[in-house]
């Protein structure tokens, strides 16, 4: 058996499609209006493995941060390829649906971002209200994308001593946390609902509406110690759901909401979708971060794409070191990082049908 993981974006898509034509499945498929880094047509791909009546509905998605999709897809190409996995699932009577490269612009274009720019979990607002504003990151915005890359020493120094000030878990707050004042910036939230955030929604209409119980495993990476997958409740601040997710995945599931996860609090999350779009199902969510390098130099990484959004014009050679340090810097390209993810991801996914099979 080939490896499920892949080196570019088209690459995991063939496999995707193989894995799913081994099982006898189809893929449906939402094409994206750009083509991709190399030309290659783009989609967010769809496959289910169930009856559209089933009760009980695991979704298992990749690449909302388009780069970490190099880690989420070959999960998921994995999980098409096990026999005993997908047999599992249908005697525990659980339909699920594989959701491949929410945001394939920046899967295949090594960007964590949409082709909108925008962090497609911070997108997920109420567009008819004020959106919220994020007062930390105009303070650092200056320091995160400076006028020369890599950083010279007056930037280098300025940013120490913000460190020394508000700490490294002050940095990642205020710029991780999303804002939606500066467009061209890190984790802009966006200005309307970008094309991923509404196919998104055109998915869940489609497919989960008839369950009465969903759960949903979303694949990422660049948080926490390298190769460990923290699992953060992914669901509304809601006591029964953290009870639930809990006794499902263990009492080690972290939360934006009580302090205990790596990730900052934040608004505009993917997965309120699943209430707004299938609110009869009683729904159940799981970030599974798996770390990678130190925050760092993963926030050192994404300051330089993001400077490179900024300056097209750039040399080739420091383009392509950029791209090189932003892929280190969400996906590691060893087998021992590889089996460490597949492992976690598996049991996780063991674990969600049977959660969902007990209710």
């Amino acid at each position: 058996m080939t490896s499920p993981f892949s080196s570019s974006y088209a690459q995991a898509r063939h496999k995707f499609f193989e894995a799913a034509k081994a099982a006898g499945l189809s893929v449906e498929s939402y094409l994206h209006p750009l083509p991709g880094r190399d030309g290659e047509t783009l989609a967010m791909d769809v496959v289910r493995e169930g009856p559209a009546d089933a009760q009980n509905l695991l979704i298992v998605s990749s690449a909302c941060h388009g780069v970490e999709g190099y880690c989420g897809s070959g999960v998921q190409v994995h999980a098409l390829q096990d026999s005993a996995w997908r047999e599992a699932a249908r005697k525990s009577n659980v339909a699920v649906l594989y959701i491949h490269a929410l945001n394939p612009y920046g899967f295949s274009h090594v960007r964590r971002v949409t082709h909108e720019n925008v962090d497609l979990n911070r997108n997920f607002q109420d567009y008819s209200q004020p959106l919220p504003v994020n007062e930390a990151y105009r303070e650092v915005e200056p320091l995160l994308l400076p006028e020369v890359w890599p950083p010279n020493a007056a930037n280098a120094q300025a940013t120490a001593d913000y460190i020394a000030q508000h700490g490294m878990v002050g940095l990642q707050a205020a710029v991780t946390r999303g804002q939606h004042q500066y467009p061209d910036g890190m984790f802009f939230g966006g200005a309307a609902p970008t094309w991923s955030n509404l196919k998104l929604r055109q998915v869940l209409q489609q497919h989960g509406q008839q369950a009465q119980r969903l759960a949903w495993i979303d694949l990422h990476t660049g948080l926490g110690p390298s190769g460990v997958g923290e699992r953060i409740f992914a669901c509304a601040d809601d006591a029964a759901a953290l009870t639930r997710a809990r006794a499902w995945w263990g009492n080690h599931v972290t939360s934006i909401y009580d302090g205990t996860s790596t990730s900052a609090f934040l608004t505009g999350l993917m997965w309120m979708s699943a209430y707004q779009e299938c609110p009869q199902a009683e729904y159940t969510g799981l970030a599974m971060e798996y770390g990678t390098q130190p925050m760092e130099k993963v926030m050192m990484a994404l300051r330089g794409d993001h400077w490179l959004h900024q300056h097209p014009e750039a040399p080739a050679e420091l383009k392509a070191r950029i791209k090189q340090d932003l892929m280190d810097a969400f996906y590691t390209d060893t087998d021992t990082w590889r089996s460490q993810i597949l492992a976690q991801a598996q049991e996780a996914m063991h674990q969600a049908v049977l959660g969902l099979a007990k209710n």
